[in-house]
């Protein structure tokens, strides 16, 4: 028997006397994935009783696709591994092959990078907490914070020529730098975004509603988060104090104050806080990176990129993106393509391993709010 309302289809895989027991398809079709990923959810009327994922509705090969491409060709390919906060991917990427280069980046690079970094962390966890607002049926929220990562977009235009996919990032530091007035820009913008937090905690984080669905949502402690590789956010909601940013600083952050806040609590209001303090201190790193910016140049002098040849080795990069460390294990035979290329990613954790462990026993209205709570990336798994 199947039921079906044009988004949805109900398989009924089981009766008895009192429940009956249906097979629901999670999927990219449901407004509540986020991306091109599924659960196959057992349920016996609201609740589920079962969880399976179904990965491969994106089928990109990301890494094996990186082996057929030059160095720097890769460099359009990569931010695809998570949409939403792309420019990780670039960096780590380049700094494993700098590694193998043997070369050290401009200091003014180094610093374009750290913006960059965190203007796109900016981006990512407003579509974040919006979503988050939008998975409990608050779409205010979610409208107005789009129109601000939009503003972030536009300065990423100006700069790069591009608002999603920037390729800002090459071996050897950035394509170019900044426009004039660009970086007066930012600052204002940083400082309208910094006002309207006000309204957000006023629409999202003091909401009675948004307490009461998410306090002891998919609760995880800092020992089962660590043992369970969660990393970023959603392990410093525990109250475990990492970052590498601090931890292992790359680009210029070894150069200015990063703090690191943990909100504690480990259910998925604790990762909201989190969400909403990272984004708070990132505007406040933007404004450090800014007062201290060098002058100088922005790349090194390596040729024709495209016919660029990397020592044979290998390399491990990683970085803090929005939802944790994004790793790129790199290496090269000594050709001009990579030998092989891994990629750590965040999402992998939760949205592979702790769904079995949360989801049976939840209502089905809070599989996407669980989802968000973890900054679920499907792109990143299914690469």
């Amino acid at each position: 028997m199947h039921l079906s309302d044009g988004y949805t289809t109900l398989q009924k895989i089981a009766e008895n006397d009192e429940y009956a027991t249906y097979d629901l398809f999670f999927g990219p079709n449901h407004p509540g994935m986020h991306g091109n990923f599924g659960y196959v959810l057992d349920m016996v009327g609201p609740e589920i009783v079962k969880v399976r994922t179904n990965a491969g509705m994106l089928h990109r090969g990301f890494e094996k696709s990186m082996e057929k491409k030059a160095w720097a060709a890769n460099l359009s390919l990569i931010p695809r591994v998570c949409v939403v906060d792309p420019d990780p991917n670039e960096v780590a990427y380049c700094q494993a092959v700098e590694t193998l280069l043997g070369v050290e980046v401009p200091r003014r690079a180094r610093y374009l990078r750290s913006i960059t970094l965190e203007m796109s962390r900016l981006t990512s966890l407003l579509m974040g907490m919006g979503a988050l607002g939008g998975s409990l049926g608050h779409y205010t929220p979610m409208y107005l914070m789009m129109l601000d990562r939009d503003w972030l977009l536009d300065l990423f235009e100006a700069l790069t020529g591009a608002r999603v996919y920037h390729i800002y990032n090459v071996p050897g530091g950035v394509r170019r730098d900044l426009p004039l007035g660009w970086l007066d820009s930012l600052l204002k913008l940083v400082d309208t975004l910094e006002e309207r937090l006000l309204t957000w905690d006023r629409l999202l984080f003091e909401n009675r509603v948004v307490h009461s669905r998410l306090s002891g949502l998919g609760y995880i402690s800092a020992e089962d988060a660590v043992a369970s590789g969660i990393v970023g956010p959603s392990l410093r909601a525990t109250g475990v104090v990492a970052d590498v940013r601090v931890d292992a600083p790359y680009a210029a952050y070894d150069e200015v104050e990063v703090k690191v806040a943990c909100s504690g609590g480990g259910d998925a209001l604790a990762r909201a806080v989190q969400v909403r303090m990272d984004y708070h201190e990132s505007l406040r790193i933007i404004r450090r990176l800014a007062a201290q910016i060098p002058d100088g140049p922005v790349r090194l002098n390596m040729g024709n990129l495209m016919k660029l040849r990397v020592p044979a080795g290998d390399a491990y990069s990683k970085v803090e993106s929005s939802k944790g460390e994004f790793g790129y294990y790199v290496v090269s035979d000594g050709g001009l393509t990579p030998y092989r290329v891994a990629v750590r990613g965040p999402s992998l954790p939760a949205g592979m391993y702790l769904c079995h462990k949360h989801l049976p026993g939840m209502k089905i209205d809070d599989v996407a709010a669980w989802m968000m709570s973890f900054s679920v990336c499907p792109p990143d798994i299914d690469r």
